[in-house]
């Protein structure tokens, strides 16, 4: 059973953060430390090498919840996959363990008040179209491959193929085909 860190900041300038988190992981006798320096939205190729190395039995330790998750929806999605490999989480600032009943409760709380915020921001953003749309603001996308229906024939006759159609006119492979169906040329 491994004591694994992780450590991130999220730039250059953050290089005490970075190695305090390290120094204090250390403390704790973490076996081994994943550690970068990159934004919480960009892509975090030690956070998921860390994932990958962790096993049955470990524990996946971090300083503060900020330096893990970038939102509650993505430590959800990190949790269930450390708790598919049956490994417990630490995060040290706020005292979860959910290797213990309180720390699983915490984490379980945390997950309905993400998918609650999820439901109300759909609902949200549904009532706002529907709005917009009552007063003659809102009409949707604009359907791209209708516009590009004479490209599409024009391609299609000239023998062009159809997956090559839509790469040519950055659109979907299904569009193509729709569009063809519609014109009666597929």
């Amino acid at each position: 059973m491994a004591l694994v860190g992780y450590a991130r900041t999220s730039t250059l300038h953050q290089a005490a953060g970075l190695d305090a988190q390290q120094r204090q992981l250390k403390a704790l006798g973490v076996d081994k430390i994943f550690a970068e320096r990159v934004s919480s939205v960009d892509a975090r190729a030690q956070l998921d090498a860390a994932l990958d190395y962790v096993r049955e039995g470990d524990s996946f330790i971090v300083t503060k919840l900020d330096r893990l998750a970038r939102s509650v929806a993505h430590l959800c999605r990190i949790v269930e996959t450390l708790k598919r490999k049956k490994v417990r989480l630490r995060i040290l600032d706020i005292g979860v363990d959910t290797g213990t009943p309180s720390g699983r409760l915490f984490l379980n709380m945390l997950g309905s008040i993400a998918q609650f915020e999820r439901e109300i921001m759909l609902e949200r953003q549904k009532d706002g179209i529907a709005a917009a749309q009552a007063a003659g603001r809102y009409r949707g996308r604009k359907p791209t491959a209708r516009t590009k229906a004479p490209e599409i024939k024009k391609l299609f006759a000239e023998g062009v193929a159809k997956a090559e159609i839509a790469r040519r006119l950055k659109i979907g492979e299904r569009s193509v085909y729709r569009m063809l169906q519609e014109e009666g040329t597929s």
